[in-house]
């Protein structure tokens, strides 16, 4: 894939034209190019990630056909947005006569490694990889940041971000926010910092360039998705990639107060940047930005912040301006004294009893969804303990749900719906002024919704339609 000088390494495979993992490390961005190849992005995805890499790769001269599972109509929004390129579609299924005389696989994180039909191209000595090997390869700066954890990923990548711009950075930031790295590849300059949220599945990718972020940082490690990892030392081990491929002069921020991050420090290359209870964030608790889950994510951010060289008033303007990010306790609307907050990012049990701790009740909780193979066990027991702010629960259906209501009991269960309207409804008649209707469903949003940002929007939408 390179025009220049190739390096003469040894791959797994003797791909005379392809790509081996070697010819993507550190040190061979300047010679890398698609031009001229056949790729294969397999799955485009609504949330921005697919169309990034497809529109790079036509944009850089590559012949691209992309396929995905989903249906054409749940994929007209990203089909759209890549109106004008020249890239063919295979939409509702894989035909793996798709792969012939294909020089390059793009795995959306979406699809697991174990899928057959990226088992079908290694099986044709396809290279396999993902936005993140692409871009890290191709990127022109080194100062390249990347953040990851379990919760408090976008929060800290956000302001993170704020804080470098604060300071003079000229400053992109990317990744599992939906914002595709590859798609602000253009504006990037040796000079830029650029910021990373990186999700476990975005991690993956690495292995493939044996190359991590310079600069790293995990926000908290608690369980996830382990219905996709055989076991939480499984999806440990992905979240390690973030700073397992830096040099002895990588550096990569930790909670010291998150036992499984403290335990990641035997493994680090280079230094680690403890943050927690000592760690000074001017500027916070300053405006309506609070809560023990929000002071971390800043500890984390500003940690890194000055890692990056910014000084003590960039930070402390960053953090008084900042008014959070969308879906994550955000409040959409007051009604009738009542406050209605979204944060359908809340996707594990430990998210929604963090929600729990900083909003004031009394609150009805509109909780549920897909199962991740997750223990309800905590939020059972925040639920029970005496001055939990939930007075009622209302109760989204859905393969976890039986779960959550075996660990929550029935004292505080009001209803069981199959639609968002139907809860918002019945959420906006129990709730009491000086209260909340908290979306925070502490489950995936699979089945009912497209992704946790559909479920989301809905949950804004039907608020804001409510009569006053």
């Amino acid at each position: 894939f390179f025009s220049s000088r190739r390096r003469h390494t040894r791959c797994s495979r003797d791909w005379s034209s392809d790509v081996c993992s070697s010819d993507l490390s550190h040190g061979a961005a300047n010679s890398f190019s698609v031009a001229g190849r056949r790729a294969l992005v397999l799955g485009l995805g609504v949330h921005g990630g697919g169309v990034g890499v497809a529109s790079y790769l036509a944009r850089s001269g590559a012949s691209v056909i992309v396929t995905d599972l989903q249906p054409p109509e749940r994929l007209a929004h990203s089909v759209a947005a890549l109106e004008g390129y020249d890239i063919s579609f295979t939409l509702g299924r894989h035909d793996d006569a798709d792969l012939d005389g294909v020089d390059l696989v793009i795995r959306n994180p979406g699809v697991p490694r174990e899928s057959g039909f990226v088992k079908a191209a290694e099986a044709r000595g396809i290279p396999v990889l993902m936005e993140m090997s692409l871009f890290l390869a191709a990127c022109p700066t080194e100062r390249v940041v990347g953040i990851t954890g379990t919760k408090g990923k976008t929060t800290t990548t956000t302001l993170t971000g704020a804080m470098l711009r604060a300071a003079g950075q000229d400053v992109v930031v990317a990744g599992n926010l939906r914002v595709s790295a590859l798609g602000q590849l253009e504006r990037i300059s040796p000079t830029t910092t650029v910021v990373l949220e990186l999700s476990s599945f975005q991690l993956e990718g690495l292995d493939a360039i044996r190359r991590s972020p310079r600069v790293a940082a995990v926000t908290n490690l608690m369980p996830d998705h382990l219905n996709r990892y055989a076991s939480m030392d499984a999806y440990i081990d992905a979240k390690r990639r973030v700073f397992l491929y830096q040099g002895r002069d990588g550096v990569v921020a930790l909670n010291r107060e998150n036992d499984a991050c403290v335990a990641l420090a035997t493994n680090v290359p280079g230094s680690v940047h403890w943050f927690g209870p000592g760690t000074q964030v001017p500027g916070f608790g300053e405006g309506a930005w609070t809560g023990p889950h929000n002071l971390s994510n800043a500890r984390c951010a500003a940690t890194i912040a000055r890692m990056m060289g910014a000084h003590e008033d960039a930070i402390g303007a960053a953090v008084r301006g900042f008014e959070g990010v969308p879906y994550r306790q955000e409040v959409i609307r007051v009604r009738r004294g009542v406050r209605f907050i979204n944060d359908t990012a809340a996707t594990t049990p430990e998210a929604t009893v963090a929600a729990l701790t900083s909003i004031e009740g009394p609150i009805v909780l509109i909780a549920g969804g897909a199962d991740k193979g997750l223990d309800f066990g905590g939020l059972g027991a925040a639920l029970a303990a005496p001055g939990c702010p939930v007075s009622d629960l209302v109760v989204l259906e859905g393969s976890a749900t039986e779960v959550l209501l075996a660990a929550a009991g029935s004292r505080l269960v009001r209803g069981r719906h199959a639609s968002m309207g139907a809860a918002v409804a019945e959420a906006a008649t129990l709730a009491r002024t000086g209260g909340a209707v908290l979306l925070s469903p502490g489950c995936a949003s699979f089945g009912m919704f497209r992704n946790e940002f559909d479920r989301g929007d809905q949950f804004n939408d039907l608020v804001r339609a409510l009569a006053d």
